[in-house]
């Protein structure tokens, strides 16, 4: 039910899940075995893949950090968005990409959970899409000695409060990865 019109498609989107984003992350295997199933049911489904990679002067691009962690293999017809910012969608092409693939609805994944994938969910929301959160394929470092909630909880807080956001002509889901649909 999103307010872009002529847009009745899904996308999965793969946010930040590179080696140097992920390498502390809480339940990083788990967390990447299930955005890598996502990505496998995506394509057998024909839903549209794009990933995100994320740069800046502590992310260098082409740098060995900066790399997709190596269990995920985007494969050359999928969207490749580089970005600079929080927001996937703040000066990069995303929007042209989604809109080529007439998607309305994303399907939210990747790291780390209290910066790029809050920002891209709501940013995603304000724009007028309809945003599935994967509860169990995000996550996040541990930020607690910056007086963070320990990752388990930022990861919680934010499945309980996006599954409860709404606005006009939107939804805001949470499903964890077998209960993900592409419809």
């Amino acid at each position: 039910m999103t307010t872009l019109a002529a847009r009745p498609r899904t996308a999965l989107l793969v946010i930040d899940v590179q080696k140097g984003v992920v390498a502390e992350a809480h339940q990083r295997d788990a967390v990447v075995a299930n955005i890598a199933a996502l990505v496998d049911r995506a394509r057998e489904e024909g839903v549209p893949v794009v990933w995100v990679q994320h740069s800046d002067d502590d992310l260098v691009k082409g740098s060995e950090a900066w790399e997709y962690a190596p269990e995920l293999i985007r494969r050359d017809t999928e969207a490749l968005i580089h970005k600079n910012f929080g927001d996937s969608f703040e000066e990069t092409e995303l929007e042209d990409v989604l809109a080529a693939a007439e998607a309305g609805h994303l399907v939210v994944t990747g790291a780390s959970t209290d910066a790029c994938i809050r920002s891209t969910i709501h940013g995603a929301f304000v724009r007028g899409y309809d945003v599935t959160l994967v509860g169990d394929a995000h996550t996040t470092d541990d930020n607690s000695k910056w007086g963070a909630p320990p990752p388990d909880q930022v990861i919680a807080h934010t499945n309980l409060y996006w599954q409860y956001h709404s606005a006009p002509g939107r939804t805001a889901a949470v499903a964890d990865t077998k209960d993900v649909t592409f419809e």
